[in-house]
């Protein structure tokens, strides 16, 4: 047990710290319990100054130094991953720890897919990368290699868009490294379901619920929109999300009282559409109640669980300077930025808003990109950013099902070739049954 580094993918927003140093103690215990020497065990978010510590591949040459000599194993697990250390220890096992190995829970692309620059665009099927929240390990030998090669090689790309993707390429090196090898002792399953008597590791798959879910009227919600999509997206947001928000308001280039928008003076843009954001924050922090303590802003092509984000912001503290939703990140490599990526919806607590426009942080132009900007900002701060894989940029169909299928999504992004008012009722309507896999999975837990 002493051979395997536990890497907990841990954030230094408080609940999640909280939840990490849970799993913390559960492994120590469960290792103290066997009455065998304490392995150790870190949280990534206290590793290191690093911005792009998230991304795990910088680490490498951490773990390569400190853990080489003594070590056998680094295996990486999320927050709510629940690991059964016997079984772990006996999965392990089987395999020889002086050769190249990447184990997890496979998963594939069904068709390609723009999250992952259409890769493998003649059979998708064929490349595999790990599900995070099943665990999944790295044998020293491969740790040595990647250290190494990130040494002579420093990374390339400038942004990271889905990690776990990007990590299975770099190890595979076109060919040159290993494949992932699955485990089918890795497992996503609920720790209570049946299937899981043969498992290392479970999930946690439900929406935090930390007390009742905050007021309809302590969520303001934002829409960005233009005069050329008031037509065909504004009506989307009506049959679908928009009964669930109280406080709602639609910003534009135009105003249009029938429904209704508001122009904030500020000329549409192409892309970024910087300066319409920042003006969005300025509104809420000067012309909103100062009791209202959330702001989500999304995009008019957004699809939404308003009920279900309430749930998930029970477990946040609005006096804590909170900028919420799914991860990214640029320049990581060379001493960049995480930002919230904004089709997927951007949450800030008003606390959040007061310190980024205090700092006098502002668009370098008004059509540059705002989430990236954002993200800027709140780093230059000293706020960290804080991830929720509930949060999607991209629609459905661009995730691999078994993805999605331990997840109570809150948000897709965009309408294209998918009608978007189906999408949202099977997927994001409070109250439904949502169909996957064939069957019908009745995702109202978060009602419990």
């Amino acid at each position: 047990l002493k051979e395997i580094v536990f890497v907990i993918q841990s954030q230094s927003n408080s609940f999640h710290s909280k939840r990490a140093e849970d799993l913390k103690r559960d492994i120590l215990k469960q290792s103290a319990d066997l009455g065998k020497e304490l392995p150790t065990v870190l949280l990534i978010h206290q590793m290191s100054g690093h911005e792009g510590a998230w991304t795990i591949l910088p680490l490498m040459r951490d773990f390569s130094v400190t853990y080489s000599e003594n070590s056998s194993w680094i295996f990486f697990c999320e927050e709510d991953t629940r690991v059964q250390v016997v079984k772990l220890l006996e999965t392990l096992g089987r395999f020889d720890v002086s050769k190249e190995w990447f184990l997890g829970k496979a998963l594939y692309d069904e068709e390609s897919t723009i999250i992952h620059h259409y890769a493998f665009a003649e059979n998708p099927t064929v490349f595999k990368f790990p599900d995070f929240a099943a665990g999944w390990a790295l044998s020293i030998p491969l740790v040595n290699k990647l250290a190494k090669k990130l040494k002579s090689e420093p990374l390339k790309s400038d942004f990271t868009i889905d990690l776990k993707h990007e990590i299975a390429l770099y190890i595979w090196q076109k060919g040159e490294g290993p494949r992932l090898t699955p485990v089918p002792e890795f497992c996503t399953d609920d720790v209570n379901s049946y299937k899981t008597d043969h498992c290392a590791t479970t999930f946690r798959n439900f929406l935090p619920l930390c007390g009742e879910p905050v007021k309809k009227e302590d969520v303001f919600v934002a829409v960005k929109t233009c005069r050329k999509f008031h037509g065909d997206r504004i009506p989307v947001v009506k049959q679908t999300w928009e009964r669930e928000a109280a406080l709602i308001e639609y910003y534009s280039d135009y105003a249009d009282i029938s429904i209704p928008t508001i122009d904030l003076g500020i000329p549409n843009t192409d892309r970024g559409h910087c300066g319409k954001t920042f003006a969005i924050l300025e509104r809420f922090l000067n012309h909103s109640s100062p009791r209202i303590p959330w702001l989500v802003i999304v995009d008019d092509d957004t699809l939404i669980s308003i009920f279900r984000l309430r749930t998930l912001l029970s477990c946040y503290d609005p006096n804590e300077a909170v900028f919420l939703g799914e991860r990214y990140g640029y320049g990581l490599g060379t001493g960049g930025y995480s930002y919230i990526t904004g089709g997927g919806g951007m949450v800030f607590s008003r606390r959040a808003v007061q310190k980024l426009l205090a700092s006098k942080c502002r668009c370098y132009s008004m059509d540059a990109p705002d989430d990236m900007v954002l993200g800027m900002c709140f780093s230059g701060l000293g706020i960290p950013i804080t991830h929720s894989p509930l949060f999607h940029q991209a629609r459905p169909v661009d995730y691999p099902k078994d993805y999605l299928s331990h997840q109570i999504p809150i948000s897709f992004h965009k309408h294209w070739n998918i009608d978007p008012v189906n999408v949202y009722f099977t997927w994001l309507a409070p109250n439904t049954e949502e169909p996957q896999k064939g069957k019908k999975v009745g995702h109202n837990r978060e009602d419990l």
